[in-house]
């Protein structure tokens, strides 16, 4: 079945969407980098129009894009600049009316594909225009992307590896980056997008990460760190010397700042050292069917979305008061106009100071994937995911000792 194909003149006519589907802006452009040898150009993001400002929304942040316009999974958005990066391509700006011999392209291409855990756009075609010789008349023709590959091509190797290492998990990114010298690691890093070296950063260790970010400007060091977990975030944060913390506290967004500098205050040995404040949060009022809408995010870790926890407004860190957590499993046998108040369950808490042995134990006593971490007010803070019990235990190093263990396996004949 051949995917459908939107094309990119189309799209840079369309509104921006926020979740609830109102509009809050205009697609401008469309931004794409080379895909790996043999694989299409990407779509990496959009340029749009927003509080009149342009700024970048990265394409893993859309959710629909169709005729009615390109609506946001979610109701952030980074009100930043935008600001072009090395090995991208413009398709408004820089490929619309480009000669091709004696054709022009007068339109790209896209269409949705994926690998079963993400989606995502690609250039599939690009249409050429070329006048007639007999009078004024205007044909055209669509060709397959592989024929005009050179209008993709990056401009630089390191733009070109930065395309190439995309597809990889990052951990397998981080083996790789951590072959290389340092000062082609951060060439590597000035090619990539912010949310792949976010990515990168969040698997090494805080010593490399402040090595690897140290020659990036103020305002793309924000970008990448937007994109940062909150608990992978703070511990770069506490790495970090004390004046470029402090700048880029100050620079950031008053509400985020505030986030940031508690969890700062936390002992790094405690729980409110591990947790992260990004989780889900319902009233007793949410409906299960609101609650499943929200669990389907893709932007949600496995450890996040296996469970809603049921506050009292606001619900956000910190809440009103805590009263309890609805499992996802829960969730799928119950009816969707059910309440989640009718849903709830008591699990194990934790407060802010509770030692990481503590925490661990809890984890191993009752096989959860989250704990929740309470201010002494019964206010929710935040909660401990399993997996950064796990990085833990393991330490610093034993990502890169695994990754030598896998070398040097010897391969397995059948």
């Amino acid at each position: 079945m051949t995917a459908e194909v939107i094309y990119a003149y189309r799209v840079m006519r369309l509104p921006l969407l926020d979740a609830g589907g109102a509009e809050i802006g205009k697609v401008n452009d469309i931004v794409v980098v080379p895909g790996r040898p043999g694989h299409a150009p990407r779509v990496v993001g959009f340029v749009a129009t927003s509080q009149r400002r342009r700024i970048f929304v990265n394409a893993a942040r859309i959710g629909d894009l169709d005729a009615d316009g390109a609506q946001l999974r979610s109701w952030d958005l980074d009100l930043n600049p935008f600001k072009r990066r090395p090995g991208e391509t413009l398709i408004g700006a820089e490929l619309l009316d480009r000669h091709v011999g004696t054709e022009r392209v007068s339109d790209v291409g896209l269409s949705e594909n994926g690998d079963g855990r993400t989606r995502w756009w690609e250039v599939a075609t690009v249409r050429l225009a070329a006048r007639s010789s007999i009078g004024r008349r205007t044909t055209h023709r669509l060709v397959n992307w592989r024929e005009v590959g050179h209008l993709f091509s990056a401009p630089t190797a390191m733009a070109a590896e930065a395309a190439r290492l995309r597809d990889m998990h990052p951990s397998d990114v981080a083996g790789v980056v951590r072959a290389l010298p340092m000062a082609q690691r951060r060439q590597l890093a000035e090619a990539m997008d912010d949310e792949r070296l976010a990515d990168l950063l969040e698997e090494l260790p805080e010593d490399e990460q402040l090595r690897l970010i140290e020659g990036l400007d103020l305002d793309r060091l924000l970008g990448v760190l937007d994109e940062m977990e909150y608990d992978d975030l703070t511990d770069l944060l506490g790495e970090m010397p004390d004046q470029q913390r402090r700048a880029v506290l100050d620079a950031m967004d008053d509400d985020e700042a505030e986030v940031l500098t508690r969890l700062l205050s936390y002992g790094d040995r405690t729980a409110g050292g591990l947790m992260t404040p990004e989780i889900i949060i319902c009233g007793p009022d949410t409906t299960v069917a609101e609650a499943l809408a929200e669990l389907r995010n893709p932007d949600w870790s496995q450890s996040i979305a296996g469970q809603v926890f049921i506050c009292q407004a606001p619900f956000r860190p910190p809440t009103g008061r805590y009263l309890g957590v609805v499992f996802a499993q829960r969730l799928l046998r119950e009816p969707p106009g059910m309440e989640l108040g009718r849903c709830i369950r008591q699990v194990a808490v934790a407060n802010p100071d509770t030692p990481e042995r503590e925490v661990h134990e809890q984890f191993a006593y009752y096989n959860m994937l989250a704990l929740p971490v309470l201010d002494e007010g019964g206010r929710l803070l935040g909660a401990v995911t399993v997996d950064d019990v796990v990085d833990r235990l393991l330490g610093v190093g034993w990502r890169l000792q695994q990754r030598k263990r896998s070398v040097e396996q010897p391969a397995v004949t059948p």
